[in-house]
């Protein structure tokens, strides 16, 4: 699958900057576009949220639809379900994704199941925006990536931006979607800066994912921060004269997996490189389907590089060794391609 066309026409401009403003200048828009979406969560008014990036909105578009509310994400996740069920559409922000634990059960046992539950007689169109990833020592409690959660509850959407673009483009359908969503944005990509489209009807598709590189020696699928560090590598690879192709899949629910087994098929050897614990991680499920649909054109297992199993340490970069850096993902490239 390639991406529709309102990826490659912005319309009214493209300006450029960074991750957190694309989220919410796409907060902005469909606020202004349409009156039932609003947002709650902890410091999201006055200071903008713990990162700033519900800065501004409470300006624009008053307390009635810029909620402050107490500690507590049982409670903003809960209030989030009672108010998508009466018609609203409510963007939740938790501080950390950690925090989904805290309301677990609003999440995978409400928002994901009571529209399952009631017949289709209820629509729960939220979205709980959850910061993911490391962040320069914010500790074991704040820095695990637990995207893997949406996938195994059904029920809920899950997107993983690694862009701006993508950013701003999927919160935006996000926001749309009758169904509820988790939209983990990288705490480590709010200050990275991209050509984000201005037109207010700019939308990114869910299921439908980016090939940010094109190769024909090795497919690696590569989410959120890692995607990034998987282009750097490969273009080590490529001055070695093997072309690495990388594939965002920017969802995790629904996932492309069209466009990976296409590639895999033509490449013969596929890896997934994300920043989640790589034990029972998203690229274990991945990797379990290409195996299932591809196994005799395989010509190497599929490997996956993620997080080691262990707490995440406070010092940045004690933090750092946990996770895929470009060097490892170069080594294990050359690994993979030598089988």
């Amino acid at each position: 699958m390639t991406e529709q066309r309102t990826q490659e026409s912005p319309g009214d401009g493209v300006s450029t900057i960074n991750y957190a403003l694309a989220i919410n200048h796409a907060m902005a828009e469909e606020m202004r576009r349409d009156s039932r979406v609003w947002i709650l969560g902890q410091d999201v008014g006055r200071m903008g949220g713990v990162f700033g990036v519900t800065r501004g909105l409470l300006d624009e578009f008053g307390p009635l639809r810029v909620r402050d509310t107490a500690i507590n994400e049982t409670f903003i996740v809960g209030a989030a379900a009672g108010a998508a069920m009466t018609g609203t559409i409510p963007i939740a922000e938790l501080q950390f994704a950690d925090f989904m634990l805290i309301a677990g059960d609003e999440i995978f046992g409400k928002l994901a199941k009571w529209r399952y539950m009631h017949g289709g007689k209820l629509s729960l169109p939220a979205v709980v925006r959850v910061p993911t990833g490391l962040l320069g020592g914010v500790g074991a409690e704040h820095s695990q990536s637990l995207e893997v959660l949406g996938m195994h509850f059904p029920g809920v959407k899950v997107a993983l931006p690694s862009t701006p673009a993508d950013a701003k483009g999927l919160l935006k359908s996000a926001i749309r979607d009758p169904n509820p969503v988790l939209f983990f944005e990288h705490k480590g990509l709010y200050r990275v800066k991209g050509e984000v489209p201005d037109d207010p009807e700019f939308l990114v598709p869910f299921g439908v994912a980016a090939v940010r590189r094109r190769g024909d020696a090795l497919t690696v699928i590569a989410t959120g921060m890692m995607v990034d560090r998987t282009l750097a590598a490969a273009d080590v690879l490529a001055r070695e004269g093997h072309e690495v192709e990388v594939i965002d899949p920017r969802t995790l629910v629904p996932l492309d997996m069209e466009t990976i087994l296409e590639s895999v098929q033509r490449t013969g050897r596929a890896m997934i490189v994300h920043e989640a614990v790589r034990t029972a991680g998203a690229g274990a499920e991945i990797a379990s389907r290409i195996h299932e649909e591809l196994f005799f054109a395989l010509d190497a297992p599929v490997w996956r590089l993620g997080a080691i199993d262990t707490p995440i340490p406070q010092d940045p970069e004690l933090e750092q060794l946990c996770i895929p850096q470009v060097p490892g993902i170069v080594e294990a490239m050359r690994g993979l391609i030598a089988l």
